[in-house]
């Protein structure tokens, strides 16, 4: 079943909401790697990180190569490409937002008339 785009991102950010998860990734972001590597530095069973790398590979961030008798898994960038220019859109619309906010305050600044600070009693 192919996914819409929509589908695809919320899968990418379920995935990654997943401290294992991401650690993996972190993990195969330096190389390729066999199920039992990717087993070695966390204290669950392998059935159980297969069951992350189903996840993983559900979402699109990874995917399991043929090497001879080893099935290593990689990182996908697509996925990946995609959650970035989402989470820049959403950056840039705030930027833009925070610059518009900026302006009027300047505007402000200067439209408005300076107030007049209390005189304290030794002032007086």
């Amino acid at each position: 079943m192919q996914m819409t785009p929509t589908q695809r991102l919320d899968a990418t950010f379920a995935a990654l909401a997943d401290p294992t998860r991401r650690a993996i990734l972190a993990r195969l972001a330096t190389g390729e790697a066999s199920v039992n590597e990717l087993a070695e530095p966390f204290a669950i069973s392998q059935p159980a990180i297969s069951r992350h790398l189903k996840v993983l590979e559900r979402a699109g961030l990874i995917s399991t190569g043929h090497d001879a008798q080893r099935r290593p898994r990689r990182v996908e960038g697509e996925a990946l490409e995609a959650a970035t220019d989402w989470l820049k859109k959403i950056r840039d619309t705030w930027e833009e937002n925070y610059r518009r906010l900026d302006a009027l305050l300047e505007e402000l600044k200067r439209t408005m008339p300076k107030a007049k600070s209390p005189k304290t009693k030794k002032q007086e």
